[in-house]
C-alpha cells in the first residue's frame, strides 16, 4: 500500500456565514515540495457564492466537485500544511460525514494525485458519541424470527434437531424448494452449521410437505411434533417463506441457545401483511458489482420481501448497457479528473465507472426469481439524467441557454427534453430492451426533481409549449410522462414513478403505481386523487438518513434523523383515512447511496433498519414488538 502523501482535515463551525464555514487544512506527507497545484474535494454541502473563501480562490463546483487554488506563489514543504476557510454554504453540517468525501490535488503538470480525508470535525459544539442503536431487548416466546409471523402458538424444545430433512416420499420438487433455502442459508452463513439435509438423520426432524389451497398465495403454515414437521403451502413462494421460518428457528435456536430455542409442539400460521414488500438499491451513485447485488437479494429473500427496486440511473451514471446506445455504459459511466463526468461523492484522481452487462442483468434478474423476489427496473427521467445526457449530446437542445436551470443536487440542465423527438426515439429503443430484460410487469421511470424552470430556456420546449396550450415546467413534464406511459403500455408495462408523476395534471391514474417519499402525507395525497401508492417516506424508510442527532452518527439529515426504533414503530397504513387504505399496496426500504462509501458504512446505516422495515411489511400491526425485535435483529446477515 502505497504511503499518503497528502492529507485535508476539515472542520465546520456554526457561525462566519449563515450556515456556517468550512475550514480545510491540507498537509504535504511528502518529501517534495508542492506547488502550482489544484486542489479537488467532493461534499455533500456545497458552496453556493463565488466569494466563499479567504487564503483561496474557488475555481469551479459542479454539483458536489469543488475545485479551489491556493494563493499565488504558495509552496508547502514537506511536513507544512495550507489553511483556508470556505463559507456561502447551501446548508448547514449536522453529521460527521457532511464534509469532504474524496479528494485530490492537481499538479502543474496535469497529474492528479490523491489525497486522504477525515471526517469532518466540528468546533463550538460539543461532539458527542452517538447512543446505542438496539436495546438488549426482551422475549416472551424464544424464537429467532424476523419477520414475526402473524400467529404463533409453540412450546420450545428443551433441545434442538441437529437438521430438518424432507419425509421419505417427498415429491421432487419440494426437494428443489429445501435445496435452493439451503444454499441462500450457505450464502448468507457461510460458516454456520446448516439447518437442512437432503438425506434422512436420525438427529434431525423430518418435514411433510401438503399444499393447501385455503392459503393466501405466500401464506403458510407449520405443525410441530416430536417426530415430524408439517409444512403446508399454497404456492412456491408460500413454501419457501416457511422453508425460511424453519431455517431462521435453528439458526437461532444454535447461534444463541441461552436465548432462542426450536418448538417442539404447536403451530405458525402466517401470510404478508402487503402484496408490495420492497427494497430500492441506486447504484448510480456508487456502483455495486454483481455478486453484492446478489447477496443483498438474498438478504431480502431471507426477510421474505419481495420487491427489489433497483435505481440504474442518475445524474452521476447509467448503469444498465443498452446496445442501441453503446455510449450510456462508457461515457455515461465513467467519472475522473479528465472524463466528461467530473468526480461525485468519493471519487478521487482515478477514473472511476462500473456498469451491468445484460448478461450479469439477466442472471441478476433470475437469481432473484428463485428466490421469489421481482426486480423492478428504474431509469430515472426526465430529470436526474445528466449521465444520458453527457453520452448522447443530441438528446439537448442544442440552443438552449447553459446552466439556465440547475435541480437541488446542483446539475445544472439535467432533463431530457420532453420537445426534442429524438428524446422519444432514444426511449423506446431503451425500453424495448429493458422489457426483454426484465419480466416484471412494472417499470419505474423516475419522474421526482425535475427543478422548476427546466426548458424554459430552451427555444424548442417553448415552441411545444405554445403548441400544447402547456404553462410552465411541470405541465410540459406532465405531457412527456404521459407519452412515456403510452410506451410503456404498448410494451405491457405499468408505469411507476415518484410521487412527482402527480405535478402539472399527471398521468392517468389507472395502471399507473406512485411511491411517496417527500413525507407521509404525500402519500394520502396521492391515494385520494386515485393512484395506488407504496409508502416510502425518507423520515422513516430511507436508509441514508442518520439514526441520531449525534455529530459522530454519520448520514444524511434533510429528512431528520430515523432511529431504528421509530423505523420499527411508523405505521404507513395508520394515517390513511379507511375508504383511502385499499390504495396502499406495501412499503418499501430505499438506500440511496450517496454516504455509502464502505461496506462498513452501508451495514451501519442499512442493518437493523432493512428487518425493521420487512417486518413493517409482513407483520400485523398489533403483533409488532421493538423489544422482541430489538432482541433478534442482531442474527440479521449484512452486506
Amino acid at each position: 500500500m502505497q504511503p499518503v502523501a497528502y492529507r485535508l482535515e476539515s472542520a465546520w463551525q456554526p457561525d462566519g456565514s449563515p450556515n456556517g464555514c468550512f475550514t480545510f487544512t491540507l498537509f504535504n506527507l511528502s518529501e517534495a515540495p508542492l506547488s502550482n497545484f489544484r486542489l479537488v474535494y467532493t461534499s455533500l454541502t456545497r458552496v453556493i457564492g463565488k466569494d466563499a473563501c479567504k487564503n483561496a480562490t474557488f475555481l469551479r463546483r459542479n454539483a458536489n466537485f469543488h475545485e479551489f487554488a491556493p494563493p499565488e506563489g504558495l509552496t508547502l514543504q514537506p511536513g507544512e500544511r495550507w489553511t483556508f476557510t470556505v463559507g456561502y454554504l447551501h446548508r448547514q453540517a449536522r453529521h460527521c460525514t457532511d464534509g469532504a468525501k474524496s479528494a485530490y490535488v492537481t499538479l502543474s503538470d496535469g497529474r492528479h494525485v490523491p489525497v486522504a480525508v477525515s471526517d469532518l470535525l466540528v468546533e463550538g459544539k460539543i461532539s458527542e458519541p452517538p447512543p446505542a442503536r438496539l436495546p438488549a431487548g426482551r422475549l416472551d416466546l424464544p424464537f429467532a424470527l424476523l419477520p414475526w409471523p402473524e400467529v404463533i402458538d409453540a412450546l420450545p424444545g428443551e433441545g434442538l434437531p441437529v437438521v430438518l430433512y424432507p419425509a421419505e416420499g417427498t415429491r421432487p420438487e419440494d426437494i428443489r424448494a429445501v435445496s435452493a433455502v439451503l444454499a441462500l442459508f450457505h450464502r448468507l452463513f457461510p460458516a454456520r452449521h446448516a439447518p437442512f439435509s437432503l438425506m434422512p438423520s436420525g438427529q434431525g426432524r423430518r418435514i411433510v410437505f401438503a399444499e393447501n389451497g385455503d392459503l393466501a398465495p405466500e401464506g403458510y403454515g407449520l405443525q410441530f411434533s416430536s417426530g415430524e414437521i408439517r409444512l403446508e403451502y399454497a404456492s412456491s413462494a408460500g413454501r419457501q417463506y416457511g422453508l425460511t421460518t424453519l431455517a431462521q428457528l435453528l439458526h437461532g435456536a444454535r447461534a444463541d441457545p441461552s436465548r432462542f430455542s426450536f418448538p417442539v409442539s404447536g403451530s405458525i400460521s402466517d401470510r404478508p401483511r402487503y402484496g408490495w414488500r420492497g427494497c430500492h438499491l441506486d447504484v448510480s451513485r456508487q456502483f455495486y458489482p454483481t455478486a453484492e447485488v446478489m447477496r443483498l437479494i438474498d438478504i431480502l429473500a431471507w426477510f421474505k420481501l419481495n420487491i427489489f427496486h433497483w435505481h440504474l440511473t442518475d445524474d452521476e451514471a447509467w448503469r444498465l448497457e443498452i446496445k442501441a446506445y453503446p455510449t450510456l455504459s462508457t461515457l455515461g459511466v465513467l467519472r475522473g479528473p479528465d472524463e466528461p463526468l467530473l468526480p461525485q461523492l468519493g471519487n478521487g484522481a482515478e477514473p472511476v465507472g462500473g456498469f451491468y452487462s445484460q448478461d450479469e442483468v439477466k442472471a441478476i434478474v433470475a437469481h432473484a426469481a428463485g428466490l421469489h423476489v421481482e426486480v423492478v427496473p428504474e431509469v430515472d427521467i426526465p430529470g436526474h439524467s445528466t449521465a444520458a445526457l453527457v453520452a448522447l449530446p443530441e438528446l439537448a437542445d442544442g440552443q438552449e441557454a447553459p446552466e439556465s436551470y440547475h435541480s437541488v443536487q446542483g446539475y445544472p440542465n439535467n432533463a431530457l427534453n420532453p420537445a426534442a423527438p429524438f428524446t422519444y426515439e432514444f426511449l423506446e429503443k431503451v425500453f424495448d430492451e429493458m422489457a426483454e430484460l426484465f419480466p416484471s410487469r412494472y417499470i419505474h421511470i423516475g419522474g421526482d426533481e425535475v427543478a422548476d424552470g427546466s426548458w424554459l430556456a430552451s427555444p424548442m420546449a417553448r415552441r411545444l409549449m405554445e403548441e400544447q396550450g402547456l404553462s410552465g415546467t411541470f405541465a410540459l413534464q406532465s405531457y412527456f410522462l404521459k407519452k412515456v406511459k403510452q410506451m410503456l403500455m404498448a410494451r405491457g408495462r405499468m408505469l411507476v414513478g415518484w410521487n412527482e408523476v402527480a405535478h402539472g395534471g399527471g398521468v392517468g391514474t389507472e395502471g399507473t403505481l406512485l411511491m411517496a417519499w417527500e413525507n407521509p402525507k404525500v402519500g394520502i395525497e396521492l391515494a385520494r386523487a386515485g393512484y395506488d401508492v407504496v409508502m416510502t417516506p425518507g423520515q422513516a424508510y430511507y436508509l441514508d438518513m442518520a439514526q441520531a442527532e449525534a455529530w459522530q452518527e454519520p448520514g444524511a439529515s434533510w429528512a431528520g434523523t430515523a432511529t431504528p426504533e421509530h423505523t420499527y414503530a411508523y405505521e404507513a397504513e395508520g394515517e390513511f383515512p379507511e375508504e383511502l387504505k385499499s390504495r396502499m399496496k406495501g412499503v418499501q426500504a430505499c438506500i440511496w447511496s450517496e454516504h455509502f462509501l464502505s461496506r462498513g458504512y452501508f451495514n451501519h446505516l442499512v442493518f437493523p433498519r432493512l428487518p425493521a422495515i420487512a417486518e413493517a411489511a409482513w407483520t400485523p400491526k398489533v403483533k409488532k414488538d421493538w423489544s422482541r425485535f430489538a432482541a433478534i435483529a442482531p442474527l440479521s446477515p449484512t452486506l
